[in-house]
């Protein structure tokens, strides 16, 4: 198999939100136990943030998206997880999975045995802990010296932000930071780069952990531009702008779309783009550009990269 280069690791970790990290989480589900999905937690808008705003939880959405993209498919669990209430009532726009993460979250003690529980009922083998337990929000700060609060307000920005925080500050979740020192492989993206791949890491021992670490970390480009501020900036300043942020430079090589296959220093290019939607990464592509990417380091286990990206 093509995905064997994978396979070498016992512990490789995703980070993101949304749709982008649930689809590489889907295409490497053949790892199992052996992967683990860190998952953003402050999205504000629909189902979720609607929630949010009454019971003041965590964001669910994102959660629940990577829960059903790694769920087998067709089952009933996977159909009740994804339900979506009609109608002109107070429920209508509630995602039922959303509302089922919630409640357990009122049942259980943490909000990662609520995900735990779902989990096993969907029969899922990955790993998936939400970044934090304890609701926030994410702010970004203009040139101007305004705030933006809000994941759907810093989606419009016009401008890039000159810094991004969480507020308030919140831990981080135990268990995120463990998986992240012990890993031999980080994942970085896809997704909106501010909203769903920055969150995570703007926790401080999230950022103390992946220095810590000694594991590869790759970045996953988006296919198309994202529609916000960011879709001006180009890779190399996107990269700048993490590292800034986290005051330490952590990603060693960049994946992106390519209509062949080749590699331009520490960016490597290769064909992910799905045949059935333009905007979605083929599974098996993105396995098999994953698998090219661990193999070319010529070793068992990952090796340090001397040159960062700058």
């Amino acid at each position: 198999m093509k995905t064997n280069g994978l396979n070498q690791y016992n512990h490789v970790v995703a980070i993101g939100g949304g749709h982008g990290l649930g689809r590489v989480l889907s295409a490497l589900s053949f790892l199992g136990p052996k992967l683990t999905g860190i998952v953003a937690t402050t999205d504000n808008g629909g189902s979720t943030g609607r929630l949010r705003a009454e019971q003041d939880c965590i964001a669910w959405g994102d959660l629940r998206n990577c829960l059903s993209q790694l769920a087998r498919r067709p089952s009933v669990g996977s159909l009740m997880f994804e339900y979506r209430f009609g109608g002109e009532n107070e429920l209508t726009g509630h995602n039922l999975g959303n509302l089922m993460l919630m409640a357990l979250d009122e049942l259980c003690v943490r909000p990662l045995d609520a995900v735990n529980l779902v989990r096993n009922f969907l029969n899922i083998d990955t790993r998936l802990i939400p970044m934090s337990e304890e609701p926030t929000h994410l702010v970004a700060l203009q040139a101007c010296g305004q705030s933006v609060f809000g994941e759907i307000n810093v989606d419009k920005m016009q401008d890039t932000p000159i810094a991004l925080s969480l507020d308030p500050e919140v831990q981080a979740t135990c268990e995120a930071c463990e998986a992240i020192r012990n890993a031999e492989l980080i994942i970085l993206g896809p997704g909106s780069f501010l909203t769903s791949i920055m969150p995570p890491l703007l926790l401080p021992k999230i950022a103390q952990a992946l220095a810590e670490s000694k594991a590869k970390v790759i970045l996953v480009e988006n296919l198309t531009k994202e529609p916000s501020s960011i879709a001006n900036c180009s890779l190399e300043q996107k990269i700048d702008f993490c590292h800034q942020v986290l005051g330490l430079k952590i990603i060693d090589q960049v994946l992106c779309n390519g209509e062949s296959s080749y590699q331009d220093g520490n960016v490597i290019y290769y064909p992910l783009r799905s045949s059935h939607h333009k905007g979605l990464h083929d599974r098996q592509a993105l396995a098999d550009a994953l698998s090219y990417m661990v193999k070319e380091t010529g070793s068992s286990s990952p090796v340090e990269v001397s040159a960062k990206l700058i």
